[in-house]
Parts: C-alpha cells; sequence; structure tokens
C-alpha cells in the first residue's frame, strides 16, 4: 500500500511538471538550451551548460559518415560556400562537352535537395528527354562533392564507391553491400565482408552534408540498437544541457532563495520527465515494431494506443514525438513516421509505400508494371481495399516515375 502510494505521489508531482514544463517536452533536442533559458532568465541560482556534445560518436545512419557529420556540424558556423557554388564551376568540358550537357547538368544543380540529392521536376527539366537528362545525370558521379545527383542514398555511395581504388573483387562486394545495405546482418558471409564495410562506413550520407544548414542536420533523442542480444534502448544524454544550481551559502528559509530552487529543481524534473516520457515511448515502439528493426514491415501504431498504455493523453504524445528522431540500424527516422495512418487494422500506408518500391526495383524491364497492376498485387498480398489513384500518389511521393517513363530509362540503361 506504501509503495502504491509513493508511486502515485511521484506520478502526481511528474504530471504537474510535465504541464507546468510542456514547451520543453514539445522542444526538438537542438532547440532545448533556447527553450530553457526564459525560464532561469530571473534565477541567479542557475546557469544552463550544454555537455560534451560527442553526439558524432553514436551510431548514426549505422555508423556510416560519422566523422563526416561531426566534422560538419563543427563547421557550419564558419563555412561560407553554397552546394550551388560548389556545383557550377563543374558544369564544363570534358564531362560536359556541348552546351546541351551543360545546361541540362545546371538544371539538373537546380533540382538538387539540400542533402543533395535528385528531385525531379517537370517545370525546371521541360523541354529536355527523360534519357537526355538521366545521361548527364550519371556524370554527377565524377562532379565534387561525390554522391550529389543520385537519386537516393544507394545510388549514392555507388557514385562514393567508384572513387576508390579497388580490386574488381572488393568493388563488387562493396557494391553487394551497397545494394543490400538494409539487410546487412544477412550479408555477412560474403567475400571480404569486413573489407567491403570499412569502404562503406567512409561514404558520406547525405552527399551534400558539409553544406546543410544547421536546421537540417537532425541530432536524434533515442538510440535504438538490434543485435543477436535483441534491443537496447538508450537516450542522447550527451547532447542534453544540464541545468546547474548553486545553492552554497544560501539560507534555504528564505522566501526568495527557496522559490527559486524550487523553481530550478521544478526544472530539472521536467527534463527527467522529457527523457522518461520518450523513453517509454521508446519501449513502446519497439514492442509494436520489433520485427522492423530486424528488417521486418513497419506496423500501423495509433496515437491513442500508445496514450492508453502510457497513461497519458494522445496531444501529450503528440507533443513528445514533435521534431524528435531516434537513431536505428535502418537509418535516422522521425518518430512520428511510426503513427502512419492505417490503410486497415493491419497494414500501415508505410509497409503498402515499402511495397510498392520493391515491386518496381525487382520489376521486368522490358514489361515496367502499371498503377493497375501493382495496385492488383498490393491487394492479392494484404487483401485490402484501395484506388488505382492512391498508387499513383504513392509511385510520385516515391520519385518513381510512371510505366512508361521507366520503359525509357530501362532502354536507355540497356
Amino acid at each position: 500500500m506504501l509503495r502504491q502510494t509513493e508511486s502515485l505521489a511521484l506520478k502526481g508531482k511528474l504530471s504537474a511538471t510535465l504541464r507546468s514544463w510542456l514547451p520543453i517536452l514539445s522542444s526538438s533536442i537542438e532547440e532545448l538550451k533556447e527553450t530553457l533559458e526564459p525560464f532561469v532568465t530571473d534565477n541567479p541560482f542557475v546557469t544552463i551548460e550544454h555537455k560534451n556534445q560527442s553526439h558524432s560518436k553514436k551510431n548514426y545512419f549505422n555508423e556510416i559518415s560519422k566523422n563526416s557529420v561531426s566534422d560538419s556540424i563543427e563547421t557550419y558556423t564558419i563555412f561560407k560556400e553554397s552546394l550551388y557554388d560548389k556545383l557550377i564551376p563543374q558544369i564544363g568540358k570534358p564531362l560536359f562537352p556541348t552546351k546541351k550537357s551543360q545546361d541540362i547538368a545546371k538544371k539538373i544543380v537546380e533540382c538538387l535537395s539540400e542533402e543533395g540529392y535528385f528531385e525531379w521536376d517537370d517545370e525546371v527539366l521541360a523541354g529536355f528527354d527523360r534519357s537526355d537528362i538521366e545521361s548527364v545525370r550519371s556524370r554527377f558521379a565524377y562532379l565534387e562533392p561525390c554522391g550529389v545527383g543520385a537519386n537516393d542514398y544507394k545510388e549514392s555511395f555507388l557514385f562514393q564507391l567508384n572513387e576508390f581504388e579497388v580490386d574488381d573483387e572488393l568493388y563488387e562486394s562493396a557494391k553487394f553491400v551497397i545494394e543490400n545495405f538494409e539487410n546487412l546482418d544477412r550479408i555477412t558471409k560474403i567475400n571480404r565482408y569486413d573489407e567491403a564495410i570499412a569502404i562503406v562506413r567512409k561514404f558520406k550520407n547525405p552527399p551534400a552534408i558539409e553544406y546543410l544548414s544547421d536546421q537540417i542536420a537532425k541530432i536524434p533523442d533515442i538510440f535504438i540498437n538490434s543485435g543477436s542480444a535483441g534491443i537496447e534502448i538508450s537516450i542522447n544524454d550527451e547532447f542534453y544541457p544540464e541545468i546547474l544550481l548553486d545553492t552554497e551559502g544560501l539560507d534555504a528559509k528564505n522566501e526568495f532563495v527557496s522559490s527559486r530552487i524550487k523553481e530550478a529543481k521544478d526544472l530539472i524534473d521536467a527534463l527527467d520527465m522529457r527523457k522518461a516520457t520518450l523513453r517509454k515511448i521508446a519501449l513502446m515502439i519497439v514492442e509494436y515494431q520489433y520485427d522492423y528493426f530486424f528488417g521486418g514491415d513497419m506496423k500501423p501504431m495509433k496515437l491513442k494506443d500508445i496514450a492508453d498504455d502510457l497513461g497519458r493523453n494522445p496531444s501529450t504524445i503528440s507533443r513528445a514525438i514533435s521534431n524528435k528522431y531516434l537513431q536505428c540500424s535502418r537509418g535516422l527516422i522521425p518518430i512520428k513516421s511510426f503513427f502512419s495512418a492505417a490503410i486497415d487494422e493491419e497494414v500501415s500506408n508505410s509497409t503498402i509505400k515499402d511495397f510498392v518500391a520493391d515491386v518496381v526495383k525487382n520489376e521486368n524491364p522490358k514489361k515496367p508494371l502499371s498503377d493497375l497492376k501493382i495496385l492488383e498485387l498490393i491487394q492479392s498480398k494484404f487483401g485490402v481495399t484501395m484506388v488505382r489513384r492512391t498508387i499513383t500518389k504513392y509511385r510520385k511521393a516515391l520519385n518513381i516515375g510512371s510505366s512508361s517513363e521507366r520503359k525509357r530509362i530501362y532502354m536507355m540503361q540497356g
């Protein structure tokens, strides 16, 4: 009975703290220090300091490019050259010998995301044949920063692989690792795996990471490490600001002093509550999505289900996951992506999108699948009712061309 009373008292205290400091829960980890500052402006006994920000040592994107992440974050404030400034002077002979190829290359540069990936834009690329665009884009593999102009991280890694002088066997092993990157635990027996993975770990992801603004570089709140022993969850404590309370020589009975000390302790409780809430959410995600962290499909989750399990309001859970990320073997993932809308009770739209991407990847180049055929495959596999325009919407969201467009690309590639 005593233990239950203490538990209820603690829960009440944390709930009150959480209600008092909801902005702390809502803030991204990068914004925490700025969010905390107003709470201590008039408190002479409190200072806020960042701990040693060695977050780059963590397993960002499966430890790919961890050094380049650290270096780029540290140099954001002094780097001045833009990605555009870096690429445009390279658009010339011998890679782009004709005016047409140079014009297309410059249009491709306009279609690059801040991360350096190519995003098709009908308006920008109007007037040029897709096969000519793809031919020119393939030459971006030889530009700096290497990897820029790729459609996705796998193609970017292949671009970067071409920069390494390795023998044919090691090249093929590294290529195989890249093509099966989401299933690394299943391919460890291939020839020279350790050498291949060592090469891939040197690649930058995203390719234009050193040109990103600091708003784009995301820091995970949660690390989820999966292995043969199971799953381990940890909070990114190294990036949390530290609240320092100096009460030496103070009269704790003084009303002003005691009120400021209480405010400081409430602030510390709020930070602890933030960590505890995120950890509980992570535990629930792992419970619901255990197979996902070992290469399986993402299952549909509802905020209400997590809120009910944690005894919280759905709006509180929504605040807790807003602008938060978790790092796992499958990459840096927005926590909110685990709460995708369900197509039915068993299948999430994320699973359908993954399926669309997979069937297109493995389709017959001589006879690409139409949206109607993809719809039939989905309905057969998952037993769900959908309409063709939904498939078209998903395909466009994945930056996948229509069947006729893909057929032209396949023909160009031989």
